[in-house]
């Protein structure tokens, strides 16, 4: 394997790099034989730290002989611990980036706040940036501080590993204590799909999944889960351990929560090859650009461009520096390249399209502008973050289309720090359109495909897990999949006017004033839907269904017909507590005209009961040839519930749930009924749950 100097002397003068070190190194089980990133000059030693994980789920480490890092002290073994890595809080970042596209290089300053959130005071502060990048220098209350270096194998960075520094401060950090860090760090970010390639990943796959990298035409650093190029601190894991590498992108996002964010970029460019557009965090920002047209080849232009924001939602924070041409749509900006140009008005017409039904819930103008920018390689994997897509703009059939800007434009209209919010209404509003295009089964039925996984996710009782609260959610099966379940059962309670006028008064600013991160609740959310309810005739008290469903994990129910008590009736049954609206198939008056006994209005009584430890409100629905009724009733946890419900002829079926809401077992329950069951418990059940 060679090696080669990333800059020359006058990069080395613009951004004072040194020759940067690299491993090369025999990988745990998961890394073993894996083709390497093309490292840079002069590598000193091996791979220092492993980590795998045996069959009863205990992380195992292997050590090996140390390394001689360019900057910072080596060691035979990593100085920081797990512990350490977990009570390590970001609050804030301040970034000064200086990118030479042409070198792919990358020259950071950064100054960062962490917190000790843990129990135990730190006595090492551990940072952490892609393997590709060398740490120079780390400063505490203006004087040089103590680190060692060490390279840890890790796949939340796309070469597979990561580079730490284990930071020595004057005395341990306190928990609850905040401390400063000025650091610098350098190098060259090329595309490598090291990590995908280790676990047998076919090449061409692999390198349009992982395709960041630093360029002319083309920058894009995804951040954490994909490049790890600003200062962070995690546990390493590998793919192959079950969902750790996942579950720990999760809880990255989560810690940096709320994290003042400010970004100064200057990028160094080719002349007459200044970039177009440059998006930070999913924002558009403009760009300065400094070309002179009588400047010499072999002098650089630069552009620059700033970021703030005073918290960092439920993100990794991201990088992208493109030469492409803009196209202004009516709710969205398109960057497209010259090969793509030719497709942004089918883009534009798909979005125009979804744009009313949008607009119906979530009123006339998006919070956030969505900005499409157009990837280098069409065979290259989409990315989002917030009102960013990051695509191929193709050529492809206006529903594809369609679907596609729905999604991305929902992200746009609700624009949410809480992943909840944002990604579980957007899975809310794909199941709303195809609801919109095929009907409600169709809708349940895109839910229902999704419903194992969260199933299996959740723990069995709150005693044996905490699971995850859905405001806390750190999991894509939490905060994608329950939360659009959790939307949907919102509708069927409060209805379509009120949830629609909650979203319509959410804010996120208010939203984040209320505290992100671990400690996140849905309070803010909680009084809009109850704002909204009193609004349209509506005062229902809902604290159970929060409490059950996004400030607590309370698993999934498990509901049952445990019995059904059918006989003829000649008045209106009693009151059911708990239910709600009753629906009928036929339109008042339009009811057919029935002869012999069934032509009697009929009492049919369901028990119900519920194993699981989540109340929930369900439809049940009492069905015969000619009509079906449908009344909705609270289950509660660990309990029992009846529901009476009067239908004009001899009932035939009872169904309970439809699918809306998500069970452990099945999410619909039918019994069929027949003329012996009169007066007496019915016990015949259809096998058609789903």
């Amino acid at each position: 394997m060679t090696f080669d100097r990333i800059l020359g002397a006058r990069a080395a003068r613009i951004f004072s790099l040194a020759v940067l070190s690299f491993f090369v190194f025999p990988a745990s089980p998961q890394t073993t034989n894996a083709p390497q990133a093309p490292p840079p000059a002069q590598s000193h030693g091996t791979v220092i730290f492993s980590r795998s994980t045996d069959e009863s789920g205990q992380t195992t480490t292997a050590v090996g002989p140390a390394g001689h890092p360019a900057f910072g002290q080596s060691v035979s073994a990593p100085v920081a611990n797990d512990a350490e890595r977990q009570s390590l809080t970001f609050t804030s970042f301040d970034l000064d980036v200086h990118l030479r596209a042409a070198e792919h290089a990358i020259s950071v300053r950064a100054i960062v706040a962490v917190r000790n959130d843990g129990k135990s005071p730190l006595a090492h502060i551990p940072l952490q940036i892609t393997s590709s990048l060398n740490w120079e220098r780390i400063r505490i209350a203006g004087h040089d501080a103590a680190f060692t270096v060490a390279t840890l194998n890790s796949d939340v960075d796309h070469t597979g590993q990561l580079r730490e520094a284990a930071v020595t401060p004057a005395a341990p950090l306190a928990p609850g204590s905040s401390l400063n860090l000025d650091v610098t760090y350098s190098g060259t970010i090329a595309q490598t799909a090291q990590r995908l390639l280790a676990i047998g990943t076919p090449e061409d796959v692999a390198l349009h999944s992982d395709w960041d990298s630093i360029g002319v035409d083309f920058t894009g650093l995804r951040g954490f889960a994909n490049v790890v190029w600003y200062p962070a601190s995690s546990v390493p894991v590998i793919l192959g351990d079950g969902a750790r590498v996942f579950d720990e992108m999760g809880e990255h996002k989560q810690r940096i929560s709320g994290a003042r964010f400010r970004l100064r970029l200057t990028s160094e460019f080719p002349h007459g090859n200044p970039p177009t557009a440059a998006l930070i965090n999913g924002h558009n920002v403009p760009l300065t650009i400094t070309d002179s047209p009588t400047s010499g080849a072999d002098v650089s232009g630069i552009a620059t461009a700033a970021f703030d924001t005073p918290a960092l939602g439920f993100e990794a924070p991201s990088l992208f520096v493109a030469i492409r041409t803009p196209h202004q749509a009516a709710n969205a900006t398109f960057f497209a390249s010259p090969s793509d140009e030719a497709n942004v008005p089918n883009w534009s017409q798909a979005a125009d399209s979804v744009t009313p039904f949008l607009e119906h819930w979530f009123g006339q103008s998006p919070r956030s502008r969505l900005t499409i920018l157009d990837l280098p390689d069409p065979r290259d994997s989409p990315f989002e973050t917030g009102a960013l897509l990051v695509t191929t703009i193709r050529q492809a059939a206006h529903g594809e289309l369609s679907g596609i800007l729905l999604h991305a434009l929902a992200q746009a209209w609700m624009s949410s720090p809480r992943a909840w919010l944002s990604e579980g209404v957007a899975h809310f509003m794909d199941t709303l359109w195809i609801e919109k295009q095929s009907g409600r089964e169709k809708s349940l039925d895109l839910l229902e495909s999704s419903r194992a996984a969260l199933a299996l996710a959740e723990p069995p009782s709150p005693g044996e897990s905490p699971g995850q609260p859905l405001a806390q959610a750190t999991s894509p099966v939490y905060y994608r999949t329950k939360a659009a379940y959790v939307f949907w059962m919102l509708r069927d309670i409060v209805g379509d006017p009120a949830l629609s006028a909650a979203l319509r008064a959410y804010s996120a600013a208010d939203d984040a004033a209320r505290g992100l991160g671990p400690m996140s609740s849905s309070a803010y959310f909680e009084e809009l839907i109850l704002r909204a309810t009193t609004q349209f005739g509506e005062n229902r008290d809902l604290s159970w269904f929060f409490s059950d469903w996004i400030s607590n994990d309370k698993g999934l129910p498990d509901i049952a017909i445990d019995s059904v008590f059918p006989s003829p009736s000649a008045g209106p049954p009693p009151p059911t507590p708990h239910s709600s609206k009753s629906s009928s198939s036929l339109e008042p008056g339009n009811n057919p005209t029935l002869t012999g006994p069934d032509s009697s209005s009929w009492l049919v009584a369901v028990n119900l009961s519920n194993s699981g430890y989540a109340a929930a409100e369900i439809p049940v629905t009492v069905r015969n040839a000619s009509t079906s009724v449908t009344q909705r009733i609270i289950v509660p946890a660990r309990g029992k519930a009846t529901v009476r419900i009067l239908i004009d002829g001899r009932p035939t079926e009872v169904q309970a749930n439809d699918g809306a809401v998500p069970e452990t077992q099945a999410s619909i329950h039918i019994k069929t009924l027949s003329d012996a069951d009169s007066g007496t418990p019915s016990s015949s059940t259809s096998p058609s749950t789903q």
